[in-house]
């Protein structure tokens, strides 16, 4: 691997930049309060240099509301290929001049699902599933990736890397294949899918496995991505948070601009709840929405180390308002800091990360919000993945963790029967084929270093195979007994 490492580095020599005209006041800025150094918006950085701490893109828009509202609305018409992204087309929310390199594969225009079963499943009235894993990639990381290999192009860059659990890796070796740039990605040996580790082959991306979790894979590339000609894209990254945050105005303008109750999404590196945050605040400023909508982010337990922090302080997942009044938003820094698990464990890969870096971010965006952090075990997500399929949309484990999260929450009286509620599904069912399998065939065990450390998943809404005779009176008694053993929600 040391001598790949060396190869790629040597390949990424310098090139001139393709430095479009900067877009009015965007820059970057330290997010730490105490600090809040800025620093040009081209400016090939990914933590503040003063500080350490992570940095936001910040740029001042007078876009009048409803200008912008018809505007976006008119482009769901339009055949220009910006205006097909479900991220540019939202482009005035984006620190890009217009004539940036955009590099696009028509990423987002992911559909909102109405989810009866699954509603009925948490116990609520109504529920709607934002499923971002209808990406080209299948998985919300494209719009994303979109972005940060845009400006990659803008910086010169020939070489990009990201350290991932398989959803990263698929999404930049895509994109870094449609803009002709080299990809090296760096992946935790046999802790991603086969289905993932395909996607990253296929793109012609250079695979580097590593015998070490996602944490140890994310310090490595750090260190590699020192080199000027190497751009980072994993969520360290704010360009990255930049693309994801459109998620926040696709969502509403699906909606007609109506603003649910609750977002609910899984917490892994936690972008994904950054951005959504980023997005929200910024449409409130632009005066699109008069509020927020409340946003929380579902961990697992064995990978939970943003839930183990947010409890420590709350008590319980039920206690945001309180902790609001304990803990002001613009306080966010005075927190205790997180506490990483050195070895997590948990079958939803995607969210299988320890050491998250976004969690300060992500921190900032639930509590303004006045939302909440949680984690649920292998069961409950488990279970509430096949409650999903009977939707008939597939997603993968991570996915799964929204709905047995927001379960809990109304259990617990944080999420009212009759309240607005849209989980996000991060990523495709395909992504983990073989958990779906092994889940209806009674063979799913837990994740962990030894055998005594694994148990058994209970299949409580299995659906196996049957294997039955070329018969006409055999396929239809197999279709009685398949009517009468399905449970039922």
């Amino acid at each position: 691997m040391k001598q790949k490492l060396r190869a790629i580095r040597s390949r990424g020599t310098s090139a001139g930049n393709l430095q479009t005209a900067a877009r009015t006041t965007a820059t970057q800025r330290c997010i730490n309060p105490s600090c809040g150094a800025r620093f040009d918006i081209n400016e090939r950085i990914y933590v503040c240099s003063s500080c350490g701490g992570l940095l936001d893109v910040v740029q001042e828009s007078t876009r009048d509301p409803e200008q912008l509202q018809t505007l976006w609305t008119r482009r769901l018409a339009s055949f220009e290929s910006r205006d097909r992204s479900g991220v540019w087309r939202y482009r005035e929310l984006l620190p890009f001049a217009d004539d940036a390199p955009i590099v696009s594969l028509a990423e987002g225009n992911t559909p909102i699902y109405d989810a009866p079963i699954s509603a009925a499943y948490c116990g609520l009235h109504a529920l709607n599933l934002k499923h971002q894993g209808c990406n080209p990639t299948g998985s919300f990381k494209d719009t994303g990736m979109t972005v940060a290999i845009t400006q990659a192009l803008i910086l010169g860059a020939k070489t990009v890397v990201c350290a991932s659990t398989g959803n990263t890796a698929a999404s930049l070796a895509a994109y870094a294949a449609r803009a002709k740039l080299q990809c090296a990605i760096l992946v935790p040996r046999g802790q991603i899918s086969h289905a993932k580790l395909a996607q990253s082959l296929d793109y012609g991306a250079a695979v580097l496995e590593l015998d070490g979790n996602f944490d140890d894979a994310m310090r490595v590339i750090r260190e590699l991505a020192e080199d000027e000609s190497i751009y980072l894209v994993n969520s360290i990254n704010p360009f990255r948070i930049e693309g994801q945050k459109t998620v926040a105005a696709e969502l509403l303008h699906q909606r007609g601009w109506r603003i649910p109750d609750h977002v609910v999404v899984p917490g892994g590196n936690l972008g994904n709840s950054t951005a959504l945050g980023k997005g929200f605040a910024e449409l409130m400023d632009l005066g699109l929405i008069d509020r927020l909508p409340r946003l929380s982010v579902v961990q697992a337990e064995g990978a939970g180390p943003f839930a183990n922090l947010f409890k420590s302080v709350a008590g319980s997942a039920g206690v945001s308002t309180a902790l609001l009044s304990q803990h002001s938003t613009s306080d966010w820094s005075a927190w205790p800091a997180l506490t990483p698990i050195e070895d997590p464990h948990t079958l939803a890969t995607a969210i299988k990360i320890g050491a998250p870096v976004s969690w300060q971010k992500s921190l900032r965006a639930v509590l303004a919000s006045g939302g909440t952090v949680l984690s649920v075990s292998e069961q409950e997500m488990a279970d509430a993945k096949a409650i999903i399929g009977r939707e008939g949309v597939g997603c993968e484990p991570a996915s799964a963790s929204t709905v047995a999260g927001i379960r809990r929450l109304v259990a617990d009286g944080v999420i009212g029967p009759d309240e607005d509620v849209v989980a996000v599904l991060t990523g495709h069912v395909l992504k983990d084929t073989d958990y779906v399998i092994k889940y209806h065939q009674e063979n799913l065990f837990s994740d962990g270093d030894v055998l005594a450390d694994r148990r058994k998943v209970a299949s409580t809404y299995r659906n196996p195979p049957t294997l039955v005779k070329a018969t006409r009176e055999a396929i239809i008694e197999g279709l009685r007994r398949h009517t009468s053993t399905q449970d039922t929600v």
